[in-house]
């Protein structure tokens, strides 16, 4: 559609594909971590850093999966430097699993890309007896930031490249509960959009947050949030019947993944974005998030609210 042509201050717009957006970028002495790797934005991401060079790691729930887009990926791109691994955000034990393996590896840690996601209009609670949106699209990827953290830290000092956090978040941050985060009620059984907004609103707040205390430090990593686009994707799988109508006017009104993975990799690769920190970008361009996800105290009050709820007993 011709609105899918308009270029930003980038210029980029919201048609161009992630190949696009990277093109000229050598990241051959980069280490990404991109999380939901196996499909979807997380799969076109993974494709696009290891066609620049980068070694990725893929984060997924599951490996058998994870190994098949791999060897897909190494048939087009030989030279491809991937590993899988796996990691199950809505577990707790499963992050901190996948931290201390990563840890172990001695790899170093560029870009770190919180992408993964679930959407279901079930009511449903984690493995930790959390609800499943908060749990897997925000709070996994809280804790799993969190235990990374020290590695990037240690990476950006040896390396002298500024490190880079990805937060995918959603246009739908927009559309929460009008408190935003409901923390004492965070596990009733409301609506499921809400539900979605709140967890996708929580991803911005940790940018923001997170953007601020590095910032305190002086420690050269940058973490952003974005929007990605309506996308068709498979995240729409425990919800058939939205699928189906979604998968089948998608077409003509939303972005393919070649294009909804462009802004991933434009925040996670691209000059332009060097040291920026702490925004959110819609179509490769910077981008106005709600009043709420621009709320310090709000971000503050979440950061300790996921502290308590991520520190072991």
């Amino acid at each position: 559609m011709w609105i899918f042509e308009r270029k930003g201050s980038s210029g980029f717009s919201a048609s161009t594909t992630a190949e696009e957006v990277t093109q000229g970028i050598d990241g051959t002495s980069l280490t990404a971590i991109v999380t939901g790797a196996s499909s979807g934005i997380g799969k076109e991401t993974t494709r696009v850093l290891a066609l620049r060079g980068v070694h990725v790691i893929m984060a997924v729930r599951n490996t058998n999966n994870g190994k098949a887009v791999k060897d897909e990926i190494v048939k087009e791109i030989s030279a491809a430097k991937i590993e899988v691994m796996e990691l199950d955000l809505s577990s707790m034990a499963s992050v901190r699993k996948f931290a201390a393996e990563f840890e172990a590896t001695g790899l170093p840690l560029n870009i770190l890309i919180n992408n993964a996601g679930v959407m279901t209009l079930q009511f449903m609670l984690s493995k930790d007896e959390i609800e499943l949106h908060f749990a897997t699209n925000y709070l996994g990827h809280f804790l799993l930031t969190n235990l990374l953290l020290e590695t990037m830290k240690r990476t950006a000092a040896k390396s002298h490249i500024e490190g880079r956090i990805v937060n995918v978040s959603s246009v739908a941050h927009k559309m929460g509960y009008h408190e935003g985060i409901q923390f004492n009620k965070i596990n009733e059984d409301t609506s499921p959009y809400k539900k979605y907004g709140q967890s996708k609103l929580a991803n911005i707040l940790h940018a923001g947050e997170l953007s601020r205390r590095l910032k305190e430090e002086g420690v050269p990593i940058t973490i952003n949030s974005l929007h990605p686009g309506i996308v068709v994707t498979d995240i729409l799988r425990h919800t058939s019947f939205y699928a189906g109508i979604i998968f089948g006017i998608g077409k003509y009104f939303c972005k393919n993944v070649q294009q909804g993975a462009t802004t991933t990799c434009y925040v996670a690769l691209h000059p332009q974005v060097k040291g920026v920190s702490g925004e959110y970008f819609a179509d490769c361009n910077l981008s106005q998030a709600s009043s709420l996800a621009k709320d310090s105290e709000l971000a503050k009050k979440l950061w300790d609210f996921s502290m308590n709820l991520t520190t072991p007993n």
